[in-house]
Parts: C-alpha cells; sequence; structure tokens
C-alpha cells in the first residue's frame, strides 16, 4: 500500500479500512468502554492500516501502535520513597514527575523488589516491571547482569547516571542509556581554579572507585593536575577519620584537598579548624557536588564546588526513555553540565607554599 501524502486523518483511515469514522476513533481511543466492542479482526485492520501508511494521527495513536500503556516505571536500587526536600533523590523525581506529565504518561515507583547480595533487583520471581512501558533506573550502582539483560531487549530503560557500556560483559551488546552529570569536566573545572591561585600540591579525598559518578570525579582531577603540571595523590576515605588523613596530607605539603563527598569536606574542615588550622587560608576543601549522606553542616560556610543537575537530569531521563519507546531520535546519552559554586573554602595558596 502506498503511503499517504501529509498528516492522515481519520476519515481517510476509515475509508481505507472499509469502517466507520466512529470505528477508528474509538479503536484509536481504546481506553474507553465502547472500544471493548470491537471486533479483533475490525480493531486489526484499521491498525493494519496505519502501520502500512506509515503515519498516524497523533501521539495517542503513536503509543497505542506501539502497544503502550503510557505508563512508566521508576525503579530506585536504593530506598529513595518517601523522599523530602532534603534528601539526594528529591531533585531527580521532581524532574521525573514534571516531564511525565508534559507528555501525559503516569508515573509506576516499584519498591517491592527484594535485595540480594544487599542490592535490590528488578528481575526476580514476582516482579510487576512488565507493567510499564520502560523505565527510569535511579542509583549509585547497578548490578551489572540486570544492566546486561535490558540492553538486550527485556526492558526499555534510561539510567539517571551515567552507565558504562563495558560493564555488559554477557556479550549483550549495544550502549547503554543515560542522562548524568559531567563530574569529570566540573572537578576539572576546579582544579584549574586552584592552579590559578597558585596551588602546586592537591589532594583527592573519597574512593574514586565503584560508582560511576566517584570515578569521573577522580578522572577529572587527575587530567587536570597533569595537564597543569601539578602534583596530586588519591587518598581514600574508608577506615580513616579526618584526623588520620590531615596526618597524612599536611606532611605531604598538600594546600588544597577535593572531598568526594559534602559529608567528608564537613569533617575534615571540623578537624582542621580543631587543630587550629584554618580554611581556605591556611588548607582550601572543596566539595564535589551535592550531598547524598545527611551531615552536621556548618550553615556559615558555603563550601566551594558545584551543584548536581538532577531536577534536569530526571526530566530528560523521561524525555529519552520516550525517544526510545517511540523510535525517534538517537541522542541517549547524555552528559549535562554541572554549576560551579563559589563558595568561600578555596583561596589563594598560604604564603611560603
Amino acid at each position: 500500500m502506498a503511503a499517504a501524502r501529509g498528516r492522515l486523518t481519520q476519515r481517510e483511515i476509515a475509508r481505507t479500512a472499509g469502517v466507520s469514522q466512529t470505528t477508528v476513533s474509538l479503536v484509536l481511543n481504546d481506553r474507553c468502554e465502547a472500544a471493548w466492542n470491537i471486533a479483533p479482526e475490525t480493531r486489526e485492520r484499521v491498525l493494519r492500516v496505519i502501520r502500512e501508511t506509515g503515519y498516524v494521527a497523533d501521539p495517542l495513536a503513536r503509543r497505542l501502535l506501539r502497544q503502550h500503556n503510557q505508563i512508566l516505571g521508576v525503579f530506585t536500587y536504593e530506598p529513595v520513597f518517601p523522599s523530602t526536600s532534603a534528601n539526594f533523590y528529591h531533585p531527580f523525581l521532581l524532574g521525573i514527575e514534571a516531564c511525565a506529565e508534559k507528555i501525559g504518561c503516569d508515573l509506576l515507583l516499584f519498591t517491592s523488589a527484594p535485595a540480594v547480595g544487599g542490592s535490590r533487583r528488578i528481575f526476580h520471581d514476582n516482579s510487576r516491571i512488565r507493567l510499564a512501558d520502560g523505565c527510569v533506573l535511579l542509583g549509585r550502582e547497578i548490578p551489572r547482569d540486570e544492566l546486561a539483560r535490558m540492553v538486550a531487549g527485556e526492558m526499555p530503560f534510561v539510567s539517571v547516571g551515567r552507565r558504562e557500556d563495558a560493564y555488559l560483559e554477557s556479550g549483550a551488546g549495544g550502549a547503554v542509556p543515560y542522562v548524568g552529570a559531567d563530574y569529570a569536566r566540573a572537578t576539572a573545572a576546579l582544579v584549574d581554579r586552584a592552579v590559578g591561585l597558585g596551588h602546586r600540591v592537591m589532594a583527592y579525598v573519597g574512593a574514586g572507585t565503584g560508582a560511576e559518578s566517584a570515578v569521573d570525579r577522580l578522572a577529572g582531577f587527575t587530567g587536570a593536575v597533569g595537564a597543569a603540571g601539578a602534583e596530586g595523590r588519591h587518598e581514600p576515605v574508608a577506615g580513616r577519620s579526618s584526623g588520620e588523613l590531615l596526618d597524612v596530607l599536611l606532611p605531604a605539603g598538600v594546600t588544597a584537598v577535593f572531598c568526594e563527598e559534602l559529608v567528608e569536606a564537613v569533617a575534615l574542615t571540623a578537624a582542621a579548624r580543631a587543630r587550629g588550622i584554618s580554611v581556605p587560608q591556611q588548607l582550601s576543601v572543596l566539595a564535589l557536588g551535592d550531598p547524598t549522606r545527611q551531615a552536621d553542616t556548618d550553615t556559615d560556610t558555603e563550601f566551594t564546588g558545584f551543584h548536581i543537575p538532577r531536577e534536569d537530569m530526571g526530566w530528560q531521563a523521561i524525555e529519552v526513555l520516550d525517544s526510545i519507546l517511540n523510535g525517534s531520535g538517537s541522542d541517549h546519552q547524555r552528559l549535562l553540565p554541572c554549576l560551579l559554586v563559589e563558595g568561600e573554602t578555596l583561596a589563594d595558596v598560604p604564603p611560603g607554599r
């Protein structure tokens, strides 16, 4: 059948399928009660006309042809509900909800997934994930086997946060769709700012491994330090107190510390001040992002660092998922810029250092 020219109307669909325009309208709006009485063969004839012409009347028909329920899932590998305004995940959920409302989809939050090996699992015996057309994933880390199954086609999805395609060790192939924050670029920009203030010996404090967000931060730090010809060191936090970290950093001549987590920046600053070390006059301390854990933050101190575009990441995750479900667009891996914060914990390198 030749493709129709221009926008296909319900009248043209009806004429080609040999049915009334009312029948076409009911088929397209299959959620109304009257549509349930249409014979399956009639319904299929109408849908076949739309498929063969390559045109649809509106977004509702597009979703119908692809057998979508207009329900998008939100699966979290970490507890995020109920989410308060102070919760790290709250802005993500705001963006997800706002974009879902804009495109006319309902959201389904999956909360019954059992934990296996300390992590929730999206695929399990009683999983109801198939109720959703596709799913937005939240969490610092996603089990590699589940990621591979989703990329292989078991569930259309988008990850909030960059995920390594190399994690797909099962041979599933394909790229991981995600909307993430450009932690590497933001961290590098802060290193450049510190170098511009005379800092030549700097340290990265944090894991720097595991979740891609940590890996990207450390990569941005290491790359920028190397490009500037400065000296950089990586000091993991696990098993060490802030005081023990200072015992390592200060004798090494470190003048600027880049903390992976705000809670670490707060603790390190408190430990330094307890020793009579002024921040930032004697030691600069930077925080690489918004708090993921509760910290007794000194409300009088605004840390130099950056904000993660969390609400925009949630919004664009729904945009990408919608484009995947509708077979449109190819921009399925996005990194959004972080907002640098001037703060007050970065200063010129101390005299004589």
